[in-house]
């Protein structure tokens, strides 16, 4: 069940004619939001149109646009404000948007545009909390074979439930933002004991995230389709992990430090409603789920992804190209279970997906896999690698292709050597 409306008409073009160029990832019918600012000023909140940046910050000052009339929520350059008011106004807003974009009213006048390319992207929330999943059962297939062998791949709680753990907030940072290289302990499988410095085996894990808007109660479990009505929207989600830091420490409780020093999101929020024209079934069930868990309406998304990877001085190559669909819990699902013991929801909660794996050697979402730990270095014009090195860049892209496209821009960070602690 799919709820359209005239935002999601394919026929709409807008009067910034970037926005309908084929292949856009921003037009008339996506309209995603996002922070930014120009030079020394101040942060503000904009919605992506074409390659230019429609300035909701000012035009909320000038009163022509007002989701809460008398209470600014663009005014404080993050988007937790707007997300916490009622579903319905996140609805209006966006129907008022591309009422003023849409090439059928004309340019309106006080609209500020901006140039994407004069812009500075910020962080687009306040990340209240982070939680990190494991929802792909191809992912989690290759790495319980890599480690456990293929007869116990997956651990027996899989197929039941939504895995996750809670992660770091404080390092979740924007596109665009170099990573250092982290330290940690490190134990040779041959040594007695660990030693200390950085690490060898830098990873990353291509994943979606999905932000909280409507919050819930803490001791009010939400069902899915709630789930679903509560999230705002969607980023790319680039969860950076030291894989020979994960290996020593995660035993008996899962990733610490191996994960949390950078999780990398894309800076454009796109929202729910503008996925609607692309909701997808979950994939079949291998075991029937519990009934909190079973969904009444297909809550996954067609949204084609694909990593690129450059190293220093080099040009990029695509090393994965995969889709969202595979996700055997969707988020609807993660945020129900997430909240079925009473756990409360807060506005600007991240949700990662986990690693988004296909089922094919070329669908792969992390050099985990790609490499086989390792095993099988890739080309990359000249140079190969197994893990990332200094000065490598990675690029995660995301979109819907339809009868027009949605896209995600871009989510990418360049790898910064480890900090020296003089050794």
């Amino acid at each position: 069940m799919t709820r359209l409306n005239a935002t999601h008409d394919p026929a709409r073009k807008s009067w910034v004619e970037s926005a309908n160029v084929p292949g856009a990832d921003f037009p008339i019918q996506n309209l995603p939001f996002g922070v930014f600012s120009q030079g020394d000023g101040p942060k503000r909140v904009g919605v992506a149109i074409g390659d230019r940046i429609l300035d909701l910050t000012a035009l909320e000052a000038a009163g022509v646009l007002e989701p809460t009339p008398g209470r600014p929520v663009f005014a404080e350059g993050v988007l937790n404000p707007f997300m916490a008011l009622p579903q319905e106004v996140w609805s209006q807003t966006r129907a008022r948007i591309a009422e003023l974009l849409d090439a059928q009213t004309g340019r309106p006048d006080g609209l500020v545009l901006v140039a994407q390319a004069d812009a500075t992207m910020h962080l687009p929330i306040f990340v209240r909390s982070f939680t990190d999943f494991y929802a792909s059962r191809e992912h989690a297939s290759n790495v319980g074979s890599m480690f456990r062998g293929p007869d116990n791949a997956l651990m027996p709680n899989w197929l039941h439930l939504p895995v996750g753990y809670n992660g770091r907030a404080s390092t979740v940072v924007v596109s665009g933002t170099a990573i250092r290289r982290p330290n940690g302990q490190l134990k040779a499988p041959d040594a007695d004991a660990p030693g200390f410095g950085p690490c060898r085996r830098l990873d990353i894990e291509l994943e979606m995230g999905a932000i909280v808007g409507t919050p819930s109660a803490m001791g009010q479990p939400v069902t899915t389709a709630q789930a679903y009505d509560m999230i705002f929207g969607y980023v790319l989600l680039n969860d950076w992990s030291a894989r020979d830091i994960q290996v020593w420490e995660y035993q008996p409780l899962g990733p610490f430090q191996a994960k949390a020093f950078a999780t990398t999101i894309s800076p454009w929020v796109v929202t729910r409603e503008a996925l609607e024209p692309f909701r997808v079934p979950t994939p079949e069930r291998i075991k029937p789920l519990l009934p909190y868990l079973e969904e009444g309406s297909p809550n996954n998304f067609d949204i084609a992804l694909a990593v690129d990877m450059a190293p220093a001085g080099g040009a990029a190559k695509t090393i994965s190209r995969t889709n969202y669909r595979h996700m055997y819990f969707s988020s609807a699902q993660q945020l129900a279970h997430h909240s079925a013991s009473g756990c409360a929801m807060c506005t600007g909660d991240l949700l990662g997906s986990g690693t988004v794996s296909g089922s094919t050697p070329d669908s792969l979402g992390s050099l985990l896999e790609i490499t086989w730990n390792g095993r099988d270095p890739i080309d990359l014009g000249g140079v190969s690698r197994t893990f990332i090195e200094d000065g490598d860049t990675l690029t995660l892209r995301g979109w819907c292709e339809g009868e027009y496209r949605v896209g995600f821009g871009e989510c990418a960070g360049t790898v910064l050597p480890a900090v020296d602690y003089g050794r």
